[in-house]
């Protein structure tokens, strides 16, 4: 672990207001008995949230706790992300504490959830951000990759296939994302380490309630990743290639975006576009080798793998909440919600409403109406690389089941210790060496 310089002033205040704070009222709340804030901060709904979820969707369609609102209905979770009267911008519970967050904030390395990150911004400068993004992540450009995805997963296969035992996730689930997302962005080989390091970091910024030895972690990963995005950008700049990045750094007119709308969105690309796969991959093999009886369907009928993945994103969400704020005063499912009031959107709860899904506690791979799930979020801020993420696991997962059908799980897994994302550390796997021969 790196010895960490000593704590700045600001980086504490910062730390205080939009964590230290919040830890400790999200602690007292939880104590008190609410699901809400325990969902947060109690290790056990961590590891298992699916019993909270479903008590809180029993509570109401919209649940009023202490110091947020949430939602685990899917009618009212979609209500919510599609509304134009709900907004991303940071909102830590008090509009005092966000504007004097906002006065001290260091505005040379945002992170993920601080402006002008995707995360963290709403119409009309969101738009603005996005629509260049969009342009590259386009469904028939992103088609043109399942080729080279194919090609990079059998290669990893090939490297995997000479040991007894492995890691997938380290070996697998995050080296094709890491690689696929350097290559989409033009990130050379020896920063693509760096491009990891600031990946497992970010995924961490998004929790709330960080200690301040973790969010000075992260602000140490964040800062070197800005300077090595800069540094790169500025290459890219002087020889363009064709990757995303050469695309967005030469961008002129309404789309030209100032280098730290560009850092920021080079960095929350590399993030989305890594952490989804990670935990989508690790997340389907630990459950589809938990239900052989469908793994072998998959074997037998290879064209059931678009619907196992939508399956997989629905039952075991890599991206288990999202937080909304109250734009305006505003009424859903009957309930107000007072202006500046934060929402708290229960994707993997709305993934397992009966209402919508039958027996949704079952994982099955030919459920018809799989795809409605809300794991990649809806309305405008829906996620830019979901058909990259579904492209990714399709193909990784029948290239693996493919190349190792006796795969089996070697070792205790270890869950991440992040909330919003949810997912395996470590997933040991085994395969028998004669399959492999």
């Amino acid at each position: 672990m790196p010895t960490l310089s000593p704590v700045r002033p600001r980086l504490l205040a910062t730390w205080t207001l939009a964590h230290g704070l919040p830890r400790l009222a999200l602690a007292a709340a939880a104590r008190r008995g609410d699901p809400i804030a325990g969902t947060a901060v109690d290790p056990r709904i961590r590891d298992d949230p699916f019993a909270t979820y479903d008590r809180i969707r029993a509570d109401g369609p919209l649940v009023h706790g202490k110091l947020m609102s949430a939602t685990a209905t899917h009618s009212v979770a979609n209500e919510v992300l599609r509304s134009d009267a709900f907004g991303v911008v940071p909102d830590f519970g008090r509009p005092l504490l966000t504007r004097l967050y906002a006065r001290i904030a260091d505005p040379s390395a945002p992170g993920p959830v601080d402006p002008p990150s995707l995360l963290a911004v709403d119409p009309p400068l969101h738009p603005r951000l996005r629509r260049p993004v969009s342009k590259v992540f386009t469904a028939r450009a992103l088609a043109g990759l399942r080729p080279r995805i194919r090609e990079l997963a059998d290669e990893l296969l090939e490297r995997v296939a000479e040991q007894p035992r492995f890691d997938l996730v380290e070996a697998y689930a995050k080296a094709l994302p890491l690689i696929m997302i350097a290559e989409i962005l033009g990130v050379p080989e020896d920063v693509r380490g760096e491009v990891q390091r600031f990946a497992d970091s970010a995924s961490v910024a998004l929790d709330p309630g960080l200690s301040l030895r973790q969010y000075r972690e992260v602000d140490a990963a964040l800062r070197r990743a800005h300077a090595t995005v800069a540094g790169h950008i500025a290459a890219l700049r002087r020889r363009p290639g064709d990757d995303l990045l050469s695309q967005l750094a030469t961008l002129d007119g309404a789309d030209q975006l100032d280098d730290r709308e560009l850092h920021t969105t080079a960095l929350l690309v590399i993030g989305a576009g890594f952490e989804t796969v990670v935990n989508l991959i690790a997340n389907a093999v630990v459950t589809l080798l938990g239900h052989p009886e469908q793994l072998a369907a998959l074997r037998a009928d290879p064209a059931g793998w678009e619907n196992a993945v939508e399956e997989v994103l629905r039952y075991d969400s890599p991206v288990q909440v999202t937080l909304r704020t109250a734009a305006r005063d505003v009424e859903i499912a009957g309930r107000p919600i007072g202006q500046g009031r934060p929402v708290l959107v229960i994707l993997g709860g709305a993934n397992r409403d009966p209402a919508v899904f039958a027996d949704p506690h079952r994982f099955d791979i030919t459920r018809a109406n799989a795809r409605e799930h809300l794991s990649f979020s809806a309305g405008v801020h829906f996620c830019l690389g979901a058909t990259l993420a579904r492209l990714e696991g399709a193909i990784a997962l029948e290239a693996l089941f493919e190349r190792l059908p006796d795969l089996a799980i070697a070792g205790p897994l270890v869950r991440r210790g992040t909330r919003v994302l949810r997912g395996y550390d470590v997933v040991p796997v085994r395969s028998s060496a004669a399959v492999r021969s």
